[in-house]
């Protein structure tokens, strides 16, 4: 089963995130054979991080949890919330198998979150710009609830693009980065 974790920030928690640093990536590298992308999100000035995302391939809903709240930057303190919806993976690929690379081209993270029918349950026409895509859904799987996308754009509204944004309650996009030991 694929889930989307997005840990938010609580604010002024940089120096807590950055002390924990290595201790995030030896937990994420338990999960590396099942990590599909991950990420940290920034503010609007490149700099600041707000967040972490996590698309992994986990047994079932129990492991996903465990994997989302036992993350040490959860139990310090860093993230203010998590956002943990089943989620399927459209593209069939992880970010390592994008074929424009980790570093050429801004990259976004794009949230659209659903009022109450399904809304880009297929791939868009233009995937070739597509890190990760697919629908967050409910607990059970069966439930639409928005839909998230991993985008290479020049801008935040060329990437806010790559979804319908009259089928939605609202559309997020955040800065985004290949994350990961370097």
């Amino acid at each position: 089963m694929e889930f989307f974790c997005y840990h938010r920030d609580r604010a002024d928690s940089g120096a807590l995130r950055d002390k924990l640093l290595e201790e995030h990536w030896s937990y994420m590298d338990r999960y590396a054979k099942e990590i599909i992308a991950r990420g940290p999100t920034f503010a609007a000035d490149g700099e600041t991080p707000t967040g972490s995302v996590h698309i992994v391939d986990l047994p079932d809903p129990a492991a996903a949890r465990a994997f989302a709240f036992d993350e040490p930057n959860y139990q310090a303190g860093v993230y203010r919330d998590v956002l943990l919806r089943r989620w399927r993976n459209l593209l069939g690929r992880t970010m390592w198998d994008f074929p424009g690379g980790r570093t050429d081209g801004n990259r976004y993270l794009v949230l659209g979150l659903g009022p109450e029918q399904a809304a880009d349950v297929a791939v868009p026409p233009h995937q070739d710009e597509l890190i990760a895509f697919g629908p967050l859904l409910s607990d059970d799987g069966t439930t639409w609830l928005g839909t998230a996308a991993l985008v290479r754009a020049p801008d935040p509204d060329t990437a806010r693009s790559v979804l319908s944004p009259s089928r939605y309650a609202d559309i997020e996009v955040h800065d985004w980065e290949f994350g990961g030991r370097r």
